[in-house]
């Protein structure tokens, strides 16, 4: 999901698939490369054809990895064509077995630098910059997410492991309502806000029902009960997800496709996309607003009151179940934000994708402190950085080992993390 350092295998193979597929490959202009958000082995790229059109396609391979064999293409959508079946999969990997001379468009600007760029005394700073910008949607993620987890720990002390299934429910409603209302429509970016609004509303009472059917009932259980029941939670939405819904990934179209240059026209092209803007706003947007919310209001005080002591807040005549139900509704609200944004930027979702964006927001919220709002923010654009950065620099395939790294040696370091402080609950 950093949009760089993938496996130069698989992104030469998907390059050659766009050739499949458009009769100029030599005008093909590749936009963005990112990694597929919903399976850990696929990528996605983004091109421009020679007539000015902007389109994407995701390749897929298979995770059973031979050495010195070719690489097995196991799944191809495009935004022309939707999921090839079966046949026409088959059909493309004998041609690229075949015409092992098809045309290769050019090479990614954004991340493969040419010798001349490389040569430059800043090629490498506007490297570091281009990835500074790609990792940034991923630190709205993972920040809104852990705002979740922090939330709820907040105020309850119990960690609700079903947000990561609360981040899938967000993208797959933000997919769904998408489709009618922006891209059959053809209003594209003007309905997304009522589409954002759909989905969060939506994320946030399921997330109520979650608190209302799941850890209202086990609260004053001192064991592990409301652990092992949100464990549960999360396999439940996932299953009940892959009924509904079916095991294939479901692909939106790509809305905000434009692109702007910001540095490094002619040497190395450092570029955002309208969706990075708008995402990076939307996420600054709520951060505010939370502020706002949990410092200036009653919900605010309210919230606070029954994180430092719940009973003593029943008795001064706090709604203490009114309070947690709430926390839990805004924090989902949160989780269906972070979904709306992935399948907003990545277009790919499928019922499985929570669970490692689950385990990273809440590594980020325990590194930033959990309970801390601010520290969730800061803890997610910190695993970001990480992830980003381990992606551009390093071997890809030890980004996750990184990241659960850095949540071994806070645990160990500072188990209250950056800004979290120690205290004990009245109750």
């Amino acid at each position: 999901m950093t949009g760089c350092g993938l496996d130069p295998a698989e992104t030469a193979s998907c390059l050659r698939v766009i050739a499949a597929f458009e009769p100029d490959a030599d005008g093909v202009e590749i936009l963005r490369q990112a990694s597929d958000p919903a399976a850990s082995n696929g990528i996605v790229l983004e091109y421009r054809t020679a007539d000015g059109v902007e389109r994407w396609v995701n390749c897929r391979f298979s995770l059973r990895r031979v050495e010195n064999a070719p690489l097995e293409l196991v799944g191809v959508a495009t935004s022309r064509e939707g999921i090839l079946p079966e046949m026409r999969l088959f059909w493309l990997r004998r041609w690229l077995a075949l015409e092992s001379g098809a045309p290769v468009p050019a090479a990614l600007p954004d991340t493969n630098m040419t010798d001349e760029a490389a040569g430059t005394p800043y090629a490498g700073a506007l490297y570091a910059f281009q990835q500074v910008l790609n990792g940034s949607v991923l630190g709205c993620i993972y920040a809104l997410l852990a705002v979740g987890f922090s939330l709820v720990y907040g105020i309850v002390g119990r960690i609700n492991f079903a947000f990561g299934e609360l981040l899938m429910l967000g993208a797959y409603q933000t997919v769904i309502f998408a489709i009618p209302l922006a891209v059959m429509t053809g209003t594209g970016a003007w309905a997304l806000p009522v589409v954002l609004l759909i989905a969060v509303g939506m994320t946030a009472g399921q997330g109520w029902a979650v608190e209302r059917l799941v850890f209202r009932p086990l609260r004053g259980t001192a064991t592990h009960v409301p652990l092992i029941a949100a464990i549960g939670a999360s396999v439940f939405l996932q299953e009940a997800v892959r009924l509904l819904q079916g095991a294939r990934d479901r692909w939106l179209a790509p809305v905000l496709t434009d692109r702007f240059t910001l540095a490094g026209e002619g040497v190395f092209p450092v570029t955002v996309s309208a969706a990075q803007v708008l995402i990076v706003a939307l996420t600054l947007g709520i951060s505010a607003g939370l502020w706002w919310l949990l410092v200036r209001t009653e919900f605010g005080r309210s919230h606070r009151a029954c994180s430092d002591d719940m009973r003593m807040a029943a008795l001064l005549g706090v709604d203490t179940d009114r309070a947690v139900a709430a926390a839990f509704a805004l924090g989902a609200a949160c989780a269906g934000t972070a979904g709306f944004i992935v399948a907003l930027h990545y277009g790919g979702v499928n019922a499985y994708m929570g669970a490692l964006l689950g385990f990273k927001a809440l590594t980020a919220a325990i590194v930033g402190g959990i309970g801390s709002v601010p520290g969730a923010f800061l803890g997610g654009l910190l695993i970001a950085a990480l992830e980003t950065g381990w992606a551009a620099w390093l071997p890809l395939e030890g980004k996750d080992v990184a990241v659960f790294t850095a949540l071994i040696a806070m645990l160990v370091i500072r188990p209250t993390g950056l800004l979290g402080v120690e205290r004990t609950r009245g109750d």
